[in-house]
């Protein structure tokens, strides 16, 4: 069933400047781009394993998962973002740079757990407010949302060629500088209408719902939780090893920065285009395709390191997250709780995505441990649980 397009904002009233919550999306998923292809080789060179590694970035998608349905809850009752984003960015920031001296495991984890807690709420916030903006003026998400997904790129092939250059000791530096650049963005978004605190403090729940767990009793929302979960947890041992996988297969620094950003370029083509090409399907629809391209993804990746191979497989990756994520994001649009659409958005990303994906994180690092390739198989398993999940579900349930 094709939804309808969003209806344009009157005439009378101005469009939102889309350009700002571009740039917000550019900014932290320019740090995204950086952390997730070169992080685990960079805390790989400081003599950690494969499962240290593992555990590393499990517990950094568990801090995020702890704090990024609070800080949302608490920024909707704040009624002004900015006050909350500039902060935490400013602390990811500056905290990004301690990996530099910190050794051993805890020494590491303590660096990280810090990082991951200051930059839990740009992304998700950021693309609530901008769904929102593009509600209001009649736009087309993707588009906006494809700033940030350029931004990846931008920062997974400027890393790759800073560590060939420099190497890996680069990445601290990288991150400092993207997430210095999130906090201007976040303080050229938008100034909140007049009474916006007001009326978003007063939202059902108070302090006792402060993690907004009680959204998932909406209809439809907590099927969309455990969908994204599947199919998003299923991308966690591509993120946490296959820049480590290709190196040991002899990928140069180089080629597996354009590897990551030939699929995030892939994704970008998606988004931009999401509506003419996946306007007729259902959020249900675009799930079911994710789930069926996510088998055949992870189990071609546990099959092959062959470049002829890995170029279309990272192509694929348009369909395994973008595909979902839109999916996702669709569904989240039509159906945005009053008062409440950055705690549901933010609740959603922590379990969907950063839970899910920290606890097969934590499950991928014990395989790749011992059989390496059979970690992405793992992954395979995850989308084929999906597919059942998917089918049964419809909005109301």
């Amino acid at each position: 069933m094709t939804e309808p397009p969003p209806a344009p904002a009157p005439a009378s009233e101005p469009s939102p400047p889309l350009s700002r919550y571009a740039f917000l999306l550019a900014a932290s998923f320019l740090g995204v781009g950086v952390t997730m292809p070169f992080l685990p080789p960079f805390l790989a060179g400081k003599g950690l394993g494969a499962e240290a590694v593992a555990q590393i970035l499990f517990a950094g998608s568990l801090i995020r998962f702890l704090v990024s349905p609070a800080l949302g809850r608490l920024a909707d009752r704040m009624g002004d973002a900015r006050l909350l984003l500039m902060p935490c960015a400013a602390i990811a920031a500056l905290a990004v740079p301690l990996f530099l001296p910190a050794e051993g495991f805890w020494g590491v984890l303590a660096v990280q757990l810090l990082f991951c807690a200051a930059m839990a709420p740009l992304s998700p916030i950021g693309e609530a407010l901008a769904l929102g903006a593009t509600r209001r003026a009649g736009a087309d998400y993707g588009r906006v949302r494809s700033a940030g997904s350029m931004a990846f790129i931008l920062g997974a092939a400027g890393a790759g060629g800073m560590a060939a250059w420099a190497g890996y000791a680069a990445v601290p530096w990288l991150l400092a500088g993207c997430y210095l650049t999130a906090v201007l963005a976040a303080w050229a978004l938008p100034r909140p209408e007049p009474g916006a605190a007001t009326s978003v403090a007063s939202a059902k729940g108070g302090l006792r719902s402060l993690f907004a767990l009680h959204l998932l009793r909406r209809p439809g929302f907590g099927r969309l939780v455990a969908i994204s979960a599947l199919i998003q947890g299923s991308h966690a041992a591509y993120y946490a090893f296959s820049s480590i996988h290709w190196a040991r297969a002899g990928h140069a620094p180089e080629t597996i920065g354009l590897l990551w950003a030939e699929g995030v370029l892939a994704e970008v083509l998606l988004f931009f285009w999401a509506r003419p090409l996946l306007g007729r399907l259902s959020p249900r629809g675009l799930m079911l395709l994710a789930a069926g391209a996510g088998i055949i993804r992870w189990t071609a990746l546990a099959m092959t390191t062959e470049l002829w191979a890995l170029v279309p497989l990272q192509a694929m990756h348009a369909l395994t997250f973008g595909v979902q994520y839109m999916g996702a994001m669709r569904w989240l649009s039509a159906n945005p709780p009053p008062g409440e659409a950055l705690a549901a958005q933010s609740l959603h990303a922590a379990i969907g995505t950063t839970g899910a994906q920290a606890i097969s994180m934590l499950l991928a690092g014990w395989i790749y441990a011992r059989t390496e390739s059979g970690a992405f198989l793992a992954m395979g398993l995850l989308c084929m649980v999906a597919l059942p999940v998917a089918w049964g579900w419809r909005a109301g349930r």
